[in-house]
Order: C-alpha cells, then structure tokens, then sequence
C-alpha cells in the first residue's frame, strides 16, 4: 500500500477533547493534520432521564450502545449514582440485562470497564441490531445516545414489540474552531475527514461562504456520507469498515487518479 497520505492537510472535525489519537496516527503515516472540532460532546444533567434509567437498571433486559460517547456518559453517571448509593445505604444499581455494542471501539470500551458484551452486530451501524437481535417482544431495552441519534433504532425495536427506553446520554453542541484553525483551512488543504452525520452538518453550517478548495471529502460509513450528499459535498472516499481505524485505510487507497483539489 502506498503512502498517499504523506505531506497531504487533512481535516480532523472530531470533539477536540477527542481527536488526539486520530491526528497521532495521521501523523505516523506522514500527515498533517488540521484541528477543525466542529462538535463538542456535553455531559447529562445529574438527576435526568438517563439518571432515572439507571436507578432502574435491573428492569432491563438489554442495554445497547451506539458509541463510546455513550459508554462514558452512562459509565460517569453510574459510578457517582453508585457512590451516593453507599453514602446513603440504598441499593445500588446492577446491569443484568444483556449489552450490545455496534463497533469495536464501542465494545472496548465496555470491556474496559467490566461489562461483558453479548452481541456485536457484523455492520458497525443501528440498522444491523435490527437484523442480529432476535425476538424482543415484551422486553425492556434501554438505549443510551446521542440526543439527536435517528430514531430508525428506537422505532425499529418498538415494531418487534420491545419497550424501549431511549435516553440521551450526552448532548451534541456545535464547536468553535480556532481562527487559527479556519485560516488553515482556508490556506489550503487536501482532505476533510467525517466521523458522524453532525461533523458534516455543522462543518457546513461553519465554513458557509468560506473558500477552501475541493479537497477530497472522506466519511466513516454509507449513513455519515449519504448526510453529506444531501447537503451538496461530493464524497469521494467512504470507509468499509465504520471505524477511525478503517477510515485511514480508505484513505490510504485512494486512488491517486483523483485530482481534483488533490
């Protein structure tokens, strides 16, 4: 394979908070990258609907996690509601139900902290739960996202005749990039990279009016780059596999045919 990506400027619109470990491994393949955090993730309030879901957390029999921002979020809220529970000598809430994680990097992170997962669906995406899930009639499942994750998952499971409970875990707000970060992308760059359908909305929404070439534009998967096209960016490089780790392998196949702004 060869290293296209050395000496090429590529845009990292991840949470700032979380980019580190992309722009690293850009690095080590001869990149530079360009911090552009279009999105930053904010906590639950304590005592919300995913507090409440968890003080209930034997009632369910399954709890699915979309992404490791999921994982934190109910990780942090469980260990504090765990902490004032032995402050106050109330039970503490205990997982029975069985976890479903879509991706590896969501089930290691569950793995981390010591929740065995039972199923990981082939496709690293919502729509594969449906598919690998089994009956669910009568069950109770709990589902612990984004505040604004499509429902297709939700009204999927609620069809099979599952009683769901979807919380959000954490909310998503638009970033603010640095000037220094639009400068540089106004200086010139060669790719832009989306992990998410809300990088790609809010990427628009920022740089409207802005010129910054055509660099090639890279999605993590089929649902990040149809919002893409649908709001007019032409995708020219979409990961196999719904990872970081296969979205830089996409882009060290591209096709060194493609020229335009590369």
């Amino acid at each position: 394979m060869s290293n296209w990506l050395a000496g090429r400027r590529v845009v990292v619109t991840r949470p700032q908070d979380q980019a580190g470990e992309f722009c690293r491994r850009l690095q080590a393949l001869g990149a530079e990258p360009v911090l552009f955090p279009v999105i930053a993730i904010r906590p639950p309030e304590a005592g919300g609907p995913l507090d409440q879901a968890i003080a209930r957390l034997e009632a369910y029999d399954w709890v699915v996690f979309t992404s490791v921002n999921g994982v934190e979020s109910f990780w942090e809220r469980l260990v504090e509601i765990k902490a004032l529970s032995n402050k106050e000598g109330a039970d503490k809430p205990a997982l029975r139900g069985k976890v479903v994680a879509i991706g590896p990097a969501t089930a290691h992170a569950l793995l981390e902290r010591g929740f065995p997962v039972y199923l990981i669906p082939a496709e690293y995406r919502a729509e594969a739960i449906l598919d690998e899930i089994g009956d669910v009639a009568g069950q109770r499942i709990l589902l612990p996202r984004a505040d604004i994750a499509r429902p297709l998952l939700r009204d999927g499971l609620r069809a099979r005749g599952a009683h769901v409970d979807e919380v959000a875990a954490y909310s998503t707000a638009q970033g603010q990039p640095s000037p220094a970060a639009f400068e540089a992308l106004q200086a010139g760059v060669d790719v832009v990279t989306f992990t998410s359908s809300s990088t790609v909305r809010n990427f628009v929404t920022l740089t409207r009016g802005l010129d910054y070439g055509r660099p090639l534009v890279a999605c993590i998967g089929p649902v990040t780059a149809a919002t893409a096209d649908e709001l007019g960016l032409r995708v020219d490089v979409i990961a196999e596999e719904y990872t970081v780790d296969g979205l830089l392998e996409a882009l060290q196949r591209v096709d060194l045919g493609m020229k335009h702004g590369v």
